[in-house]
């Protein structure tokens, strides 16, 4: 894993890729209260209007990308104004406005009609790593549509209408290549306020050390050795670090491995000692002051409120 992009992918449970494909007769709006963290939004035919409560309506128009991040819910409709016609729940379960369970095909899909097409990805993401790239999104981010189209778009399209071996698993690659370029393309759009982090990876000095960082978080790094690696002074290197990542190497290294270990905690059984020299520290007591000092808990209790669901409240501290 050698930056956050990847690391959002690692974390990312793509097995049985959860896309939805809607053929839509106007008026339509679809009201989505699945709570996921990340959903992704394209239109294969005709147009659209995503909005989360309390922000502007955003266009979708063919091809183009929105990203919207849960777990709020959000509205995908024809026109601004249309009214939610169809709520859509966490379990799959479809109802009206009034609660009745819908059974069946909506009235407002039309399966013989492809005028409209809406194409939904749904993400479960978990994970401290992850979490710094959720935390850099708007509610929605919109991506527009390239005017030499996306490949990968076409590639899915086609693939849901297969029904040969391997399917599922093209889907799942596919979705792990449609998020990661649409998040590539939007945090370089001038509008994004791409993270600090994410802007110094084009930076040759820094980038190169980012790059060090966060594939051999473990190595004994010092501001000299990143320095070295970067071939540059050691006063040169800090100061373009804090200019461009905002804040000094070494916070940030600290920052990152205690990410690792936030993550290493929650999903496997390694102890506290044998994760600390994972992330680079010499014993479970100095990861344990560090853990402390970082998210204002100890690693055991991190380890106990992850795996009862809480780890995204505390990996936004660390981001």
């Amino acid at each position: 894993m050698d930056d956050a992009l990847s690391g959002l992918l690692h974390e990312v449970r793509p097995q049985g890729a959860l896309f939805d494909r809607s053929a839509l007769n106007p008026p339509w709006s679809m009201r989505f209260l699945e709570r996921t963290p990340l959903a992704l939004l394209t239109m294969l035919g005709g147009s659209a209007w995503v909005s989360v409560d309390g922000d502007a309506p955003v266009p979708l128009r063919p091809g183009d990308l929105v990203l919207v991040r849960g777990p709020e819910p959000y509205t995908v409709s024809d026109e601004p104004g249309t009214a939610p016609l169809a709520f859509v729940h966490e379990d799959d379960r479809c109802t009206t406005p009034d609660g009745r369970l819908i059974i069946g095909t909506m009235p407002m899909c039309a399966p013989e009609h492809r005028d409209t097409v809406l194409l939904k990805g749904t993400y479960q993401v978990e994970g401290s790593v992850s979490q710094r790239v959720l935390d850099a999104l708007p509610p929605i981010a919109r991506v527009p549509a390239a005017p030499e189209g996306c490949p990968a778009l076409g590639m899915i399209s086609q693939e849901i209408d297969r029904d040969v071996p391997g399917r599922q698993v093209v889907l799942d690659r596919l979705l792990d290549l449609l998020l990661v370029t649409t998040l590539r393309d939007w945090f370089d759009r001038p509008e994004a306020k791409a993270p600090a982090w994410y802007r110094a990876y084009g930076d040759p000095t820094v980038g190169r050390a980012l790059r060090l960082i966060h594939s051999d978080p473990a190595r004994p790094w010092t501001v000299a050795s990143l320095a070295s690696e970067a071939g540059v002074s050691r006063a040169r290197f800090a100061q373009r670090f804090n200019e461009l990542v905002g804040q000094p190497p070494m916070t940030y290294l600290t920052e990152w491995r205690i990410c690792q270990a936030a993550d290493l905690l929650a999903r496997t059984d390694d102890t506290v000692e044998a994760v600390s020299r994972r992330v680079g520290y010499s014993n479970a007591y100095a990861l344990s002051v560090a853990f402390k000092r970082t998210l204002g808990v100890r690693p055991s209790e991190h380890r106990a409120t992850a795996r009862a669901g809480h780890l995204p409240a505390l990996a936004r501290q660390a981001g």
